[in-house]
């Protein structure tokens, strides 16, 4: 029997992400039994305090003496509300995780609990996801993990992670699969009517123009951007008429946003495409020509390798009236 903890950092823990795992794992292993299986996993949640206050105090974990466990086979990382102290209150829940990696434990994170299994090291030099809207200040912070934030899932070497909020539910279906069976997941998606087999969360980025670089002229070359979406925009042009060459330009504003220009671009015209195809009646191609398409072809390809979607599907899945092409 697979020993499964389900671990309470000390801190801003989210409920929905201790609850939800623990209430998963319970009806799978009550399904697995109704089958005439022994149980496939003992399941527990605990932590190194006697109590763990959630969400101002309104709600609380008692969870069981984690020095009493000597050994774990799959730990459980909630998500948290990330913030200078975390690392430092948790320091001997840390230690103990990277020790029972070490003795052979894999580990699972859901969404920002990826900050705390990142202070452990051991996610140094392999592949990690978590929420989209946290992918800057991880890498800020762990410069020396490969994040996949398009990543619904991450799987490297015993390490399972996963992307932002309540996409911990495929996780928990991925799981499900590893340590019961396919069988067992899918019953599992039928109780709690989660989708099988999804993949990413690039469908639900939202992209934030990174504005709080501090570089003025790069500053300006963003409005300039924003402001002629549907212009054909020279950068030669733009650098041009901001005073620096080219390649500086190019420079400063892949430290400044993360992108390239061309990236930058592209994102910020896919972005208002997808608020345009949520909210409004208009075609893709009224879209498409809004934001300065005119090749479709191109326009599909550049939507999709930003969303994981073309933009007809998009439409389908966000525009409450039905999508007309």
């Amino acid at each position: 029997m697979e020993r499964v903890i389900i671990i309470a950092p000390q801190g801003k823990a989210n409920l929905s992400s201790i609850s939800g795992p623990f209430e998963i794992l319970s009806k799978a292993n009550a399904y697995w039994k109704r089958k005439s299986n022994r149980p496939k996993i003992n399941l527990s949640i605990a932590g190194f305090v006697k109590e763990v206050k959630l969400d101002g105090g309104l709600f609380s974990v008692h969870p069981e003496d984690i020095t009493q466990i000597e050994k774990a086979d799959l730990i459980i990382i909630p998500s948290i509300n990330y913030d200078e102290h975390l690392i430092k209150d948790n320091s001997l829940l840390i230690n103990w995780i990277r020790d029972q990696y070490k003795e052979g434990a894999e580990i699972a994170t859901m969404c920002s609990g990826a900050f705390l299994l990142a202070a452990t090291g051991l996610l140094e030099g392999k592949s990690c996801s978590t929420h989209w809207n946290l992918a800057d200040k991880f890498r800020k912070t762990f410069p020396n993990i490969h994040l996949q934030e398009d990543k619904l899932i991450t799987a490297d070497r015993g390490i399972y992670t996963n992307g932002g909020a309540y996409s911990f539910l495929h996780l928990m279906l991925f799981l499900v699969e590893k340590y019961f069976d396919r069988e067992t997941a899918i019953y599992c998606s039928k109780i709690f009517q989660i989708d099988m087999d999804r993949t990413s969360q690039s469908p639900f980025f939202i992209f934030e123009t990174q504005k709080n670089h501090g570089d003025e002229l790069i500053g300006h070359a963003q409005t300039y951007i924003e402001e002629n979406l549907g212009e054909k925009i020279s950068f030669e042009g733009l650098a041009l008429k901001l005073a620096t060459s080219r390649r500086n330009f190019d420079r400063r504003f892949i430290k400044a946003t993360g992108n390239t220009p061309v990236e930058y671009l592209q994102r910020v015209k896919v972005e208002v495409a997808k608020s345009n195809l949520e909210k409004g009646r208009k075609s893709i191609f009224e879209v498409m020509d809004e934001v300065g398409y005119s090749d479709e072809k191109a326009f599909r390809e550049v939507f999709k390798k930003i969303t994981g979607m073309s933009p007809l599907e998009y439409k389908e899945k966000f525009n409450r009236e039905p999508a007309l092409a």
